[in-house]
């Protein structure tokens, strides 16, 4: 799809949520509805020397902006692609010394693309950036004290000749960011790295099922002619089949919440109340608090609700050693608190998904392969039970397991589930994605040793052994 090409969405009157998106054509599953580059984006603090400032992927060696000494770039072609948008910006880091905050940052890119392009930079977006929500009156205090905040350290920031703004237009432009701004992933898709304004992407309203979903396409400034590169984007796909006329819609929060904590983060973060089926009906709540089904025996309520509140610091606690780098004890934690919740929690809790996430991924790092293919099954079927069928967490989580299973010597389950990933990641991603690439490298690997193995069981397992064993020689 041509990128800006909107010909198969139409702004419309969405009632009590305001404007909407709706779709002018059948859509079919898996079908990118609309590509848009973003308005303006920026890296986090954080990662800035660790993330490309042009195409946002993430990786080491990057070449530092030799003026501001802060923007960093795969390359040179990088550095090229993205100067229109850093030029402003690295003279404005030069002249005060060093680069503000994030948000900062973003804002100023902001301005400056109004300045250059108006508020409106191509035919196909929708509407115009100022147009957009802001929420600030619907700001608590506190939120209030730090915008201000903001405001005054962005006006000492900004340069822009002898134009400048007045701080409730400032405070306007932070309001459309923080109520906007889309989070961007790495090229695997498994590190937010930072945040991007897209007009048209803005006036997609929420739903906690929703019927698309959207992606970051980091671009491809690899090809020898400039012609053939192409720009950073978000795309709209679609995550089932969509009538003509239907209501476009993408969820801003994870699924993965019980309806009322949804509805809470929501009105705190994006001021409205949500009213979607699932929220209204409770649906899947019963399944993110319910006790364990063993042989028709029930623990009480009382039990349930006591190893819920021991799993809860439990979790805090593993939270912590991830942080200090403590594997070992992140692992003991774990199977401590996996050893409380047997027979109490299904795996379909929220606390108990949460503990076997956390190990399977530990086990892994720690190569222990056979002992993190169960938790990730059972972390992959009670998504399964939760999750719609082209949720991309659903494929992330189906793929982790199918990885866990080959690399654990369980080839045929280990492809099988690197394919059923790779189906939901297709219509979730796409073809051309990293990760689906990713994915497709390594269902034809799992098929050609699945082939050995249904040849000769024994030939198949010793090559893996001399395979791993290689591998922790070069490890």
């Amino acid at each position: 799809m041509t990128v800006g090409n909107m010909e198969s969405v139409e702004l419309f009157d969405a009632g009590e949520k305001g404007r909407g998106l709706r779709a002018t054509k059948e859509l079919s599953t898996g079908e990118v509805v609309f590509a848009e580059p973003s308005f303006s984006a920026v890296v986090f603090d954080s990662l800035a020397s660790q993330v490309c400032h042009s195409c946002f992927r993430r990786q080491a060696n990057l070449h530092r902006c030799a003026t501001c000494k802060f923007a960093h770039y795969c390359d040179r072609t990088c550095q090229t692609a993205c100067w229109d948008e850093h030029k402003r910006e690295c003279g404005a880091i030069k002249r005060i010394g060093k680069a503000p905050g994030e948000n900062i940052r973003l804002a100023a890119r902001v301005l400056w693309r109004i300045h250059k392009d108006t508020s409106v930079a191509s035919d196909s977006q929708l509407v115009s950036v100022d147009q957009l929500e802001d929420h600030v009156a619907d700001l608590p205090q506190e939120d209030l004290k730090r915008l201000q905040t903001d405001v005054h350290s962005f006006q000492e920031y900004w340069s822009y000749g002898r134009k400048r703004h007045s701080d409730d237009y400032i405070s306007h432009i932070f309001g459309i960011i923080k109520c906007n701004g889309f989070t961007l992933s790495d090229q695997r898709g498994l590190q937010a790295v930072g945040v991007g304004l897209f007009p048209n992407l803005c006036l997609i309203n929420h739903d906690c099922w929703p019927n698309c979903t959207v992606i970051l396409n980091h671009g491809n400034q690899a090809a020898v002619t400039s012609a053939l590169h192409s720009q950073r984007r978000i795309e709209l796909r679609s995550l089932g089949r969509i009538s003509e006329g239907e209501e476009l819609t993408v969820s801003y929060v994870d699924f993965l919440n019980l309806s009322a904590d949804r509805q809470k983060k929501l009105k705190e973060t994006f001021h409205f109340e949500c009213t979607c089926s699932h929220c209204r009906q409770h649906i899947s709540d019963d399944l993110m608090t319910a006790a364990a089904d063993s042989e028709g025996s029930k623990p009480s309520a009382e039990k349930v609700k006591e190893v819920t509140a021991f799993s809860k610091e439990c979790l805090e606690k593993i939270e912590m050693s991830r942080i200090e780098g403590q594997y070992h004890e992140v692992l003991k934690l774990c199977l401590e608190c996996l050893e409380k919740q047997e027979n109490v929690l299904a795996d379909t809790h929220l606390s108990k998904l949460r503990v076997l996430s956390v190990c399977s991924e530990v086990l892994s790092y720690m190569q222990l392969f056979s002992e993190a293919a169960d938790y990730a099954r059972r972390m992959m079927e009670a998504y399964t039970k939760l999750y719609h069928s082209n949720n991309a967490q659903l494929g992330m989580a189906t793929m982790r397991a199918g990885v866990t299973h080959w690399h654990a010597g369980q080839i045929e389950v280990g492809h099988g589930l690197i394919c059923k990933a790779y189906g939901i990641l297709m219509v979730t991603h796409g073809p051309n994605h990293a990760i689906t690439k990713d994915l497709e490298s390594m269902r034809m690997q799992t098929e050609e040793e699945l082939k050995m193995f249904k040849q000769d069981e024994k030939v198949y397992h010793k090559m893996r052994d001399a395979a791993l064993k290689k591998q922790q020689q070069l490890g």
